[in-house]
């Protein structure tokens, strides 16, 4: 008789894969949403929360543009909300793996301190407290938009480790063993990229987005240096030299990856999206301040950060997956296996 744990699914589900991949193509929508609101300051458009002007659909929104990019944005956040239930549930029904069981429950909780931080971030407003500074609702932004971050981090790992590609035996690779230090250089890349990000929030929300206006020197007469430090000259410098630094690291690190892949031409492919990625974030940095920080030039910045991190952990994944067995079973042929794939396989 078949038991509940074995009941549990070991192999690929389609429902899993279909939602969580719809899900993370509606988190880059959302990203948008709150991206270009940030960009042109409207997120104080409603003085309350959760509703807008004490209403889920306040009259005349669609008329205003501040309007329409904040409740657009509180919208999108309500269905990323609903499909978080949803994967969660789900998840915990069908998912063998005790581990993305549990991922999918944190995702969840993500998704649900994501909004709070979000309404925080409104109700702390000066506007609303009357206060001198507006350093706390500041705070709550900044925090607001790294959580969106690790929402597409955690929808990306699920998608990746749902899809009907993990599930398959692994092609014979140019370089196996090359997986175990592109998995260590990967978590380093990782966290560099995503302290950058983080100086990028905080650089957007206390509006420093042009403290620099020349690129890639950084005053008008070439130097290196910035001539003077305030605090939003240094995050915005901060910023910039840490995406510079990542520039060259993130190519040789997507060049390993797809060396190491040859064998696979889905494998070599995902080593090429950071490298494509992070060349267009760096170009992209550079239009800002052409253009004089243009709304939507500005925003796709941040969205394609968003994706230089979400494909920095799709190569972190499959790097894990592909490094050398740590022991002699976990080495042996998937045909050895039973027929029902193992937790070795798919983890």
């Amino acid at each position: 008789m078949t038991t509940a744990k074995t009941s549990r699914i070991a192999s690929f589900r389609p429902v899993l894969f279909v939602v969580t991949a719809i899900a993370l193509v509606w988190s880059t929508v959302l990203l948008y949403a709150g991206g270009f609101t940030t960009t042109i300051g409207a997120g104080m458009a409603f003085l309350d929360w959760p509703l807008s002007n004490g209403s889920i659909n306040p009259e005349g929104w669609t008329r205003d543009r501040d309007q329409l990019a904040e409740h657009s944005h509180r919208l999108a956040g309500m269905i990323i909300g609903i499909l978080a239930i949803i994967i969660a549930v789900l998840f915990w029904r069908l998912e063998r793996r005790a581990w993305l069981r549990g991922l999918a429950v944190v995702l969840l909780l993500a998704v649900i301190a994501q909004g709070i931080l979000g309404g925080l971030r409104v109700l702390y407003d000066e506007l609303n407290t009357g206060a001198e500074h507006n350093y706390l609702a500041q705070t709550f932004a900044v925090l607001h938009a790294l959580g969106a971050q690790s929402v597409v981090l955690l929808l990306t790992t699920l998608v990746v480790c749902s899809s009907p590609g993990w599930f398959q035996p692994l092609p014979k690779l140019r370089n196996q063993q090359a997986f175990g230090h592109l998995y260590r250089l990967g978590w380093v890349l990782l966290i560099a990229t995503a302290l950058t990000i983080l100086a990028g929030a905080i650089m957007r929300h206390i509006g420093a987005g042009l403290a620099i206006p020349t690129f890639p020197a950084a005053t008008a007469d070439g130097h290196w240096l910035p001539a003077t430090f305030t605090f939003p000259v240094a995050i915005h410098f901060i910023h910039r030299t840490l995406g510079l630094l990542l520039l060259p690291l993130i190519v040789y690190y997507g060049l390993l990856f797809y060396r190491a892949a040859a064998g696979s031409l889905r494998l070599s492919l995902i080593g090429w999206l950071p490298i494509l990625l992070v060349i267009a974030q760096i170009a992209l940095g550079w239009l800002i301040l052409h253009t004089l920080r243009n709304a939507h030039v500005t925003t796709l910045h941040m969205l394609n950060g968003a994706a230089l991190m979400a494909s920095l952990c799709a190569c972190l994944c499959w790097s894990r997956k592909c490094r050398p067995a740590k022991s002699a079973a976990a080495a042996m042929p998937a045909a050895n296996f039973p027929s029902t794939i193992t937790s070795t396989n798919v983890s």
